[in-house]
């Protein structure tokens, strides 16, 4: 086994979340230290990057780096050119976005774990596809896609827990209740906000979900 991996930046199938499509570079290699995505423009004026703040506890820092074409920054209201080669350093807490300049730019977004914290990736790039199922209201279609995300016990504590919430809203309360559990095995923190999640206000006040948010 080489134990590397190679790939061209057309070998990554996009993933599209309803905002602005990626390419899951980190779940591709199997990253496990630190992640990276890329985003291509198809057409000149498209985001490249959604607009975000990074401002949630324990954000981390991140780095972008324009690998073709040309981009335009805006950094809490700064607008800042980037053509190839421009690297742009967003700590957390500044809200940012990027335009392209010209159909074909890429840009890769580069990020680690907050600070003094290793990475632990959660598996979000899987996730993305279904976001916007959520936001709709489609919790059916939602959670019966999301069973074919958990058919290899993928090790993404997110991933299981946002299935529940798409099984809670579906009225599906004790799939919801037996994934949250697989969840909370693989991050015990995720316990502390299911207890006030809005998402599982269903599975409130039955015993076993009362049991296993207690901890």
């Amino acid at each position: 086994m080489a134990g590397f991996g190679v790939a061209r930046l057309d070998q990554i199938a996009e993933v599209d979340d309803g905002r602005s499509p990626f390419r899951p570079v980190r779940h591709h290699f199997g990253i496990t230290t630190f992640g990276v995505n890329a985003m291509t423009a198809r057409a000149d004026g498209d985001r490249l990057i959604n607009e975000h703040q990074e401002a949630e506890p324990d954000s981390s820092e991140e780095l972008y780096f324009v690998a073709s074409g040309h981009a335009r920054f805006e950094l809490d209201g700064d607008h800042r050119d980037a053509p190839a080669g421009t690297f742009v350093f967003v700590p957390a807490g500044i809200k940012r976005t990027a335009f392209a300049e010209e159909a074909g730019t890429t840009v890769l977004a580069i990020g680690a774990g907050p600070r003094g914290k290793p990475y632990e990736p959660t598996g979000w790039e899987l996730f993305a596809p279904l976001f916007p199922l959520f936001e709709s209201g489609d919790y059916e279609q939602g959670a019966d896609r999301a069973q074919a995300l958990l058919a290899d016990d993928p090790p993404y504590a997110a991933v299981y827990y946002n299935t529940a919430c798409f099984e809670a809203r579906a009225g599906r309360t004790e799939a919801a209740v037996e994934h949250l559990q697989r969840a909370f095995e693989l991050s015990p923190p995720l316990r502390e906000l299911a207890r006030d999640d809005e998402d599982l206000a269903a599975l409130r006040g039955q015993p076993t979900f009362d049991a296993l948010v207690a901890g």
